[in-house]
């Protein structure tokens, strides 16, 4: 009897990160991954990641070709696109804009690689891995906005310094956008809104807007849907680069 059982996929590059010049403190993996969702990864990843910021593929950390993404438009980003409903939804509602979008969560890449296959969009590519990674090859000013929704809290306060709003994220950020870029963030977390709302303006960035009410065009995920059954108060504000 032959035995016609998928082979053990390869290692998800997502786990790059835990092999570079810097620490990486958030998850990579969660529940077993669903037949289907091995399936996503090891057919449709390929052809939709962007090539060149893994460390292994770029040591050098050589700067990326932007123009090679494809699309005219103007270049979007959104860091950590959880399981990936926002994402799919601005991609499909705007398809004349450019979008890079990064994830090291496999469980969440796979979950995007499911909504983009029910509804594909030629638009986007994405980078299974550590944000920093990516801001080391992007050219400068390329970024015309970015979205930062429901970053991993870090509640514990000897943790806060893991927070994607802190200087060793936000400044190479401030690097990657164009002058008057817009940076959106959305958390429920009160602790999160107040560090972003002190660190993101020290790192060039003014504030815009602070509301308790949703961007007119905002995709609603799960997890905020989540956060709203259980009684937290989800946190829109708005910068711009300076």
């Amino acid at each position: 009897m032959t035995d016609d059982r998928k082979p053990d996929l390869p290692p998800h590059p997502a786990l790059t990160a835990l092999r570079t010049h810097r620490n990486f403190y958030g998850r990579v993996h969660g529940k077993t991954l669903r037949p289907t969702q091995k399936d996503y990864l090891a057919e449709d990843l390929s052809s939709l990641r962007l090539r060149d910021v893994a460390y292994d593929e770029n040591p050098e950390r050589r700067t990326i070709d932007v123009s090679a993404i494809p699309g005219e438009g103007p270049l979007w980003l959104e860091i950590g696109f959880g399981g990936g409903e926002h994402l799919a939804a601005m991609a499909g509602k705007n398809p004349d804009v450019r979008l890079i979008v990064c994830e090291p969560f496999v469980n969440g890449v796979a979950m995007l690689l499911g909504l983009l296959r029910r509804n594909p969009v030629a638009n986007t590519l994405i980078h299974p891995g550590d944000a920093r990674d990516l801001f080391d090859v992007l050219p400068d000013g390329c970024i015309d906005k970015v979205f930062l929704n429901y970053p991993d809290p870090w509640p514990k306060a000897r943790h806060h310094r893991r927070r994607f709003v802190t200087p060793d994220h936000l400044q190479p950020l401030h690097r990657v956008v164009a002058d008057g870029a817009e940076f959106r963030v959305a958390t429920d977390i009160p602790d999160y809104a107040r560090q972003t709302l002190e660190e993101v303006p020290a790192a060039g960035f003014e504030l815009v807007s602070d509301s308790f009410t949703a961007w007119y065009d905002w995709f609603s995920t799960r997890y905020e849907q989540k956060a709203l059954r259980e009684g937290r108060v989800p946190q829109y504000m708005t910068f711009r680069r300076v």
